[in-house]
């Protein structure tokens, strides 16, 4: 009988160790996963704040532009917003 004791106990170290191997194998490629997804978290937001920065930039130079246009020509402003709301009361009508 101890044999077979010994036998199982082989046997369940035997098991036991390939069941640790593989709980490491798995936790290492998890941490490595995690390493490759936190960088592209990274990647991503650095490159979504440039985009912000960048949109932002050409939203306020747009401004610039309408709102020197508006203060060169006040009297062509006030003809197209009169046209446009003509347009959209005629629309509106239908």
């Amino acid at each position: 009988m101890t044999t077979t004791n010994g036998q199982k106990d082989t046997t369940t170290e035997r098991f036991a160790a390939k069941a640790h191997d593989t709980m490491d194998d798995i936790a290492e490629r998890a941490q490595r996963a995690e390493r490759e997804v936190r960088g592209a978290a990274e990647r991503t937001a650095e490159r979504a704040r440039e985009l912000h920065s960048q949109y932002s930039e050409t939203a306020e130079e747009s401004l610039r532009r309408a709102t020197s246009y508006v203060e060169s020509h006040p009297l062509a402003v006030a003809g197209m917003a009169f046209v446009a709301g003509v347009l959209l009361s005629a629309m509106f009508r239908r």
